[in-house]
């Protein structure tokens, strides 16, 4: 199974493909899943959007665009049939790059 979370682009500099994953279902707080990068997308969100933006203005104002990221899990069997698309969760993604497990592991969030 798999969820797209949407990252900011300025969160993407440390997400890589294989990292480690927490997710935590808004539906399932007890219970807590873990992931794994899958891929991410080529492009921001807003240029696959139906209507792109306009700036019929000839302003130009910088948005933090968003980039979907694919988290696979497994579900655990007690889960199964629960787990269904809509769900909320926050995802945070373990971009500690030691060998060795630091107390203080480096982690990027996305909700």
């Amino acid at each position: 199974i798999w969820i797209i979370a949407n990252f900011k682009e300025t969160q993407l500099e440390r997400i890589k493909v294989g990292q480690k994953v927490n997710i935590t279902f808004d539906a399932f707080k007890e219970k807590p899943l873990t992931g794994k990068v899958q891929s991410i997308a080529p492009a921001s969100s807003a240029s696959f959007s139906l209507l792109p933006p306009q700036n019929a203005s000839g302003n130009f104002v910088k948005v933090v665009q968003r980039i979907s990221v694919k988290i696979t899990f497994e579900v655990p069997d007690e889960m199964l049939g629960r787990i269904v698309p809509g769900l909320s969760a926050v995802v945070s993604v373990n971009t500690d790059t030691s060998l060795k497990k630091s107390k203080s592991s480096t982690k990027i969030s996305s909700r």
